[in-house]
């Protein structure tokens, strides 16, 4: 369902003009229930021109300086959010009329309503979106990161400000590495602050937003998530002295385990139901995880994010209260926590009468020397080595068994009409079958996990050619996303890549 219960509008094309002031460069990205878009103030159809340093709008439209503040009149570029459900205007509208100030927050300078459509709009700085960044961040920079949201949510509360929800989309990076409140999902304004027994909520957003952004391997971090998603910080001032504890624990020469992370809505769906998760299991132990969910609006997303988080918890607990990890004991263990993610999706789907479901692919990786690859559904895991990439698991759908079968080329089968026809889902039935491949890994070896936004969208050439043209694996995700925006962008796409560094493992 999409945002409101409304579908996303057309996007405004490049060159239309909006208000007095500004013309669309274009659409620069989509995220849920938002587009964002690059403008300019080139409008030589107004006779008058505004100056955004001192607000005076009567200067001629030819002038090289404002009349009032003497500033010169260059061009300007913007950038602009666009909301479509109306629950948020109100509001949004009632934060802008007050007028609140805040370095922690990139304030819009003109809000206004263009075919029912709330617009929004900053001067452009070149700031990015923290919705572009790939994960994890350096420890560092999430610790300043998480300083930086929390307290500019306690100034925000102080002022009354409920937020409907927090995400990567609601932040921009400036260019000097630096965070900003970026177009708030307003719930509500009070003119008295945000009660503290009332803060819990918002402590649990933040821990959710920075629990994207973790490395794997970084543990100091992920039992202060644990902490926090346990109610141990009841409200934002508390959850703030408990971050800055944090910053003794992590070592400043940790070498982390080479990995990225990506999700992206995609170009034609309204709602993100991809899932990803990655957790450290034991020493040298670790499980990277993409979940592909199905079932609409509160079921897809429900049950990719159940799956990950599930099989990773169980996981863990299985190689905690282990007294030995042979291949055979990590195989069982990760077999056991396939069917604890999928039984746990099959109660909550019978528990609210729906059916939901999600593909599962999973990497074990143990020391560098040995992955497990294990698969439910369409999600792959690749390998590249030597400059070559292979497909590890098998898609467990229709059009596959076609092509096993000589029935369809698997040039056929990508734009088959029954290729979204699963055979296996996590969460459908109880006791699911699931694949495991083991793969004796070695240095320089490339694991890429990925849902089929990623695969049905770009040819495992293409794929290829992207991982050996790019180094950095920030770099390559980003890249590969857009290479799936210029297939089609027809899904949402979500990835993870690993790349095998035996050296890091000599750690802890």
């Amino acid at each position: 369902m999409a945002s409101g219960g409304r579908p996303r509008p057309a996007p405004f094309p490049s060159g239309m003009k909006l208000g007095d002031h500004y013309r669309v460069e274009g659409l620069v990205r989509l995220a849920e229930g938002r587009m964002f878009y690059l403008l300019n103030d080139d409008r030589p159809d107004q006779a008058f021109r505004t100056c955004f340093d001192c607000g005076y709008q009567e200067n001629p439209g030819e002038a090289k300086a404002c009349l009032q503040c003497g500033g010169a009149m260059v061009d300007r570029k913007f950038l602009m959010s666009v909301r479509w459900d109306p629950t948020f205007y109100a509001p949004y509208l009632e934060l802008h009329r007050r007028g609140l100030k805040h370095p922690g927050v990139r304030w819009p300078t003109d809000v206004f309503l263009h075919d029912e459509l709330l617009c929004a709009v900053v001067p452009y700085q070149s700031e990015s979106l923290l919705l572009d960044e790939c994960a994890p961040l350096t420890d560092d920079e999430l610790l300043r990161f998480a300083q930086w949201i929390t307290g500019t949510s306690a100034f925000l509360m102080h002022q009354g400000v409920r937020l409907e929800a927090l995400g990567a989309s609601n932040f921009l990076l400036t260019s000097e590495n630096e965070l900003r409140f970026y177009d708030l999902a307003v719930a509500s304004i009070q003119d008295e602050p945000v009660d503290s027994g009332e803060q819990g909520e918002m402590v649990q957003q933040i821990v959710m937003l920075l629990r994207r952004f973790v490395a794997v391997d970084c543990v100091p971090f992920w039992d202060f998530i644990e902490q926090a998603e346990s109610g141990a910080f009841p409200d934002v001032p508390s959850f703030g002295e408990a971050l800055q504890a944090l910053f003794s624990q992590l070592s400043a020469d940790r070498k982390p385990v080479p990995a990225a992370a990506l999700t992206d809505v995609g170009l034609c769906r309204d709602l993100n139901e991809d899932n990803w998760n990655w957790a450290e299991l034991a020493p040298n132990i670790h499980l990277f995880v993409v979940a592909d969910g199905m079932g609409g609006h509160a079921s897809g997303e429900v049950a990719s994010e159940l799956a990950s988080r599930t099989i990773c918890r169980v996981a863990k607990d299985r190689i905690v209260s282990s007294p030995e990890l042979t291949v055979e004991v990590l195989e069982n263990i990760l077999d056991e926590a396939f069917q604890a993610a999928n039984n746990t999706v099959k109660e909550i789907a019978e528990r609210r009468g729906n059916d939901m479901g999600t593909t599962l692919v999973a990497c074990l990786l143990i020391e560098g020397r040995l992955a497990l690859l294990a698969n439910v559904g369409d999600s792959r895991g690749y390998l590249l080595r030597d400059k070559v990439l292979h497909q590890v698991t098998r898609d467990h759908s229709l059009v596959a068994r076609m092509v096993e079968q000589n029935r369809i080329t698997p040039e056929e089968a990508r734009n088959h009409p029954h290729s979204n026809i699963l055979l296996r889902t996590v969460g459908t039935e109880r006791n699911v079958e699931i694949d495991i491949f083991s793969v004796e890994v070695e240095k320089g070896d490339r694991v890429l996990l990925c849902s089929d936004g990623l695969w049905g969208e770009v040819d495992d050439e293409d794929i290829e050619a992207i991982l050996n043209h790019y180094q950095d694996q920030r770099v390559i995700s980003r890249e590969l996303i857009r290479a799936a925006h210029h297939g089609g962008g027809k899904d949402n796409i979500t990835l993870i890549l690993v790349d095998n560094d035996p050296s890091v493992y000599t750690k802890g």
